[in-house]
């Protein structure tokens, strides 16, 4: 029976990248995943089908000998490797390394012939308070990860037994087809690369000599983090296979939206709203800062959008010895709801300003010459 394109499988086109692909076997494999599909003989072909077509073109030798020779190139049933090239029993572990490893950003790292892998490298996205992140914080976060099994000591094997060396790479991990002049070597069909087979599985972790578990640590967060920052905890990541070294847990920072301050790097902003009387006159202002408030002091005739500048009120960052500034910017309120008397009072006041012309609104002026003129070189173009 011929055997279906691997591209086609993935569904993806020829000159489809790495990523392309890894993106195509993570929907595909998760679509007919036996756990989603319980019972269902189809979808197990099919996730069985998807694995074997990733299997051979994520690797760039394998993927080349397939898009010279096609399946004879990586079938080992082909040449003198006898056997079957089948994909063999996907485990859900295999899984998890592949599709989740990508998302957190490690992915499982081969090992040698002895089939030892380090574990998955993990993301875990921390929200914190402005306030946490200006002056730092310790925070206790719980992650969901792959560990060793403590009933088998991470063999795989049932307690009292040992995994054996497969007879079909004899621990290698790996075999070499021929096909004419044309030599491939491949993941071994029967172990999967492993270099060992488990005839009685652990019934705690299935054979897979990790199982999911909970974690809680206390995560140190230093003072002047920002949204994008990482810390990484070395060996807390995922558990390693048949030994192998732990992947690294990478804490994501992001920084809560504040009600009244705003970041960029080093400095902070805020509104501050004054009222119409003080904006003319002058005043002193009690603002907020991180560390309390301070005095602001309002100079006459300010306008909406004056940006008053707190040195040494902001940020000092995780990379920087420089404190930052804190930056107000003041909007002017119209005064609403105003009683019948307030109204004879502005009215009475606004004839006062009409009669002092340009000397107390000279932007509202200026801007009114501005149209004047542009009125004027519009009429002075149609004529």
């Amino acid at each position: 029976m011929s055997q279906r394109c691997y591209y086609e499988i993935l569904n993806i086109e020829r000159n489809a990248s790495s990523g392309d692909i890894k993106r195509a076997y993570r929907r595909m494999s998760m679509k007919y995943h036996p756990d989603r599909n319980p019972g269902d003989a189809e979808a197990e072909a099919k996730f069985k089908e998807c694995k074997k077509a990733y299997e051979i073109l994520k690797d760039p030798q394998k993927r080349a000998a397939y898009d010279q020779f096609g399946h004879a190139g990586v079938d080992p049933s082909a040449g003198m490797g006898g056997g079957h090239a089948g994909a063999g029993t996907a485990d859900f572990g295999d899984v998890f390394g592949d599709i989740f490893g990508d998302i957190f950003g490690g992915g499982r790292q081969r090992g040698g012939s002895n089939g030892i892998y380090r574990g998955s490298d993990l993301q875990y996205n921390l929200e914190i308070s402005l306030e946490d992140a200006v002056f730092g914080t310790t925070v206790d976060i719980r992650v969901p990860s792959k560990q060793s099994c403590d009933a088998c000591s991470g063999t795989g094997a049932k307690k009292g037994t040992h995994p054996q060396t497969c007879p079909t790479c004899h621990g290698q991990g790996q075999v070499r087809m021929q096909q004419g002049f044309f030599s491939v070597q491949q993941s071994c069909p029967q172990c999967h690369g492993q270099g060992k087979i488990i005839t009685d599985p652990c019934p705690t972790c299935h054979g897979q000599g990790r199982v999911e578990k909970q974690k809680t640590l206390s995560v140190k967060v230093p003072a002047g983090v920002d949204t994008g920052d990482r810390i990484r905890l070395s060996g807390e990541g995922e558990g390693g296979i048949n030994g192998g070294q732990a992947g690294d847990l990478y804490v994501q920072m992001h920084v809560k939206e504040h009600d009244l301050f705003s970041r960029k790097d080093n400095d902070l902003y805020c509104e501050v709203p004054i009222s119409f009387t003080v904006a003319t006159l002058g005043g002193e202002l009690e603002v907020p800062t991180l560390k309390g408030s301070v005095s602001l002091k309002i100079p006459p005739g300010t306008q909406t959008g004056k940006m008053f500048r707190l040195r040494g009120k902001g940020v000092k960052s995780v990379r920087s010895t420089v404190t930052g500034d804190l930056l107000c910017r003041v909007v002017v309120e119209t005064p609403v709801n105003l009683t019948k008397e307030q109204k004879e009072i502005l009215e009475a006041f606004a004839k006062t300003i009409d009669e002092g012309g340009k000397r107390h609104s000279p932007n509202e002026h200026g801007w009114g010459d501005k149209v004047r003129s542009f009125f004027d070189g519009i009429k002075d173009f149609f004529d």
